[in-house]
């Protein structure tokens, strides 16, 4: 609903690549201080705490770690606020020969880079949570800064004469809602941080001790995505939100399914490495793996072949999007969707390493993959760009290949160094997992021929688009779900 929202107020034009770039710079942070690093180094030390140590233990190192990462990312905030048209520069140079475009992106960027500091507190309540097998709160908090932008976006951007502004504000206010809100849950297990300076805590050492290796290796495919979105202001406008709006495709079933295993397992995880139970923590990997695949796998296959008709559902609507806009943006949504099962099995993979407090191995693969996504961006971008001006499939293209690369190689290091051994039964859940989405491929595309395929689609309205997608994606899972209940 959020991004259907702002694709009718947006578009995929001028304004939409600078307030998705704007929003591009705090979002990496969140992901390397919030969600990422932070709780992969975070969570591994509560648990230890929470383990060996007393209860009063655990509260002054959620108190320092509190004061710790509040003042750093003030600091930066702080920076990045009064440097903006500075840092801009590298970030958004394609934008420097359209004055009105860079002035805007500035703008919004100052506006929306203080949200950086709200959500990593707030992450720091939900790691607090987890920890305490209370998943709920911490889950649903997400979804204030989706209301927020709804509400923004019907509310406030009739007020602007810009409405990208009132998003960017939007964003802004989504990051104090979300703080506030975890707190009173925090009062109710008796562990809400009352921030307390001590850089020399030896709890707040051990997890900057993991955070700095952390910070660049869970964070490898959001530089990535960085990256991309520099390369993607140098293409034609545009570029930039085709690649957002497949993004966002992409990252649903990711957000929803893969990140949720991810933050279940960690904890449990962490448990087990300090009981010294090998065998429990293999088990628990074992299964987040089956899990992983048993999603990944049918969503990646259906949303290569359903990429433009569930675009032009959610976001064609009024003359802001065209239909080259939904050709565009399904190229790169069909190219995001074959590397989700990589992007899915990193989120489960790379935990075994950080229960374990070992950020070595996952930042040398992070590496690797982030020189080679480098590598791929040349080799495809180029000649994509040049001879087809599709140069975003490029990009798209080279963050799913990269992140294979990745999975592959943290799948070998957990069994190199013998953190996991699969359990008995791998062969009969492939067959049994290909049997269902062969099931389901076959479901969709006889329905969608059935339908009147693509070509009448653009014809129907939004009532019509709807109930195609629901039937076609209904249909799809009874048969995947049947094939593997048979």
């Amino acid at each position: 609903v959020r991004d259907t929202l702002m694709a009718n107020f947006l578009g995929a034009g001028l304004v939409n690549d600078a307030f998705l770039t704007a929003t591009k710079l705090p979002n990496l942070f969140r992901r390397m201080f919030a969600e990422g690093a932070f709780s992969q180094a975070f969570v591994p030390v509560l648990s230890e705490y929470r383990s060996l140590r007393s209860h009063d233990d655990v509260r002054e190192l959620i108190a320092a770690v509190a004061a710790s990462l509040g003042g750093l990312l003030t600091v930066i905030s702080v920076v990045v606020m009064v440097a903006a048209p500075l840092i801009a520069v590298p970030i958004a140079y394609g934008f420097t020969d359209n004055p009105a475009k860079f002035d805007l992106f500035v703008e919004m960027l100052r506006i929306t880079f203080p949200y950086l500091l709200l959500i990593s507190l707030t992450a720091l309540c939900g790691a607090v949570l987890n920890s305490y097998d209370r998943f709920a709160v911490p889950a649903f908090t997400p979804l204030l800064l989706n209301l927020c932008l709804i509400l923004a976006a019907l509310f406030a951007a009739p007020l602007f004469d810009q409405p990208a502004y009132a998003l960017a504000w939007g964003v802004l206010l989504a990051g104090i809602v979300q703080f506030l809100f975890q707190l009173p849950f925090l009062k109710t297990i008796h562990m809400l941080p009352m921030p307390s300076v001590d850089w020399q805590d030896s709890g707040v050492k051990k997890v900057l001790a993991l955070m700095a290796p952390a910070i660049f290796g869970v964070s490898v495919s959001q530089i990535n995505l960085l990256l991309d979105t520099v390369l993607a202001t140098f293409l034609p406008t545009g570029s930039v939100s085709w690649l957002y709006y497949s993004d966002r495709l992409s990252e649903l079933p990711l957000g929803v399914f893969g990140i949720a295993i991810a933050t279940v397992i960690l904890p449990n995880l962490s448990r087990h490495h300090v009981a010294q139970s090998t065998q429990a923590f293999s088990q628990t990997l074992d299964w987040a793996l089956k899990m992983i695949l048993l999603i990944a796998v049918p969503a990646a296959v259906a949303l290569i072949l359903l990429a433009e008709p569930i675009l032009v559902t959610l976001f064609y609507y009024g003359e802001v999007m065209t239909i080259r806009d939904m050709a565009m943006a399904s190229l790169s949504l069909k190219a995001y969707a074959a590397g989700l099962i990589a992007f899915m099995l990193i989120k489960v993979l790379a935990p075994g390493f950080f229960a374990r407090q070992d950020m070595r191995t996952p930042v040398r693969i992070g590496v690797i993959a982030m020189v080679m996504n480098m590598l791929f961006n040349l080799l495809l971008v180029i000649p994509l760009h040049s001879y087809w001006q599709v140069g975003h499939l490029g990009l798209a293209a080279a963050t799913s290949l990269s992140a294979f690369l990745n999975a592959i190689l943290l799948y070998f290091a957990l069994r190199k160094q013998g953190i996991y051994e699969p359990i008995q039964g791998w062969l009969r859940f492939f067959i049994r997992l290909a049997i269902a989405v062969l099931v389901m491929l076959l479901v969709l595309i006889q329905l969608s021929n059935a339908l009147g395929g693509l070509e009448s689609f653009y014809s129907f309205n939004w009532t019509q688009r709807v109930g195609y997608i629901g039937l076609l994606c209904g249909a799809g899972f009874v048969g995947f779900a049947a094939s593997l209940l048979l």
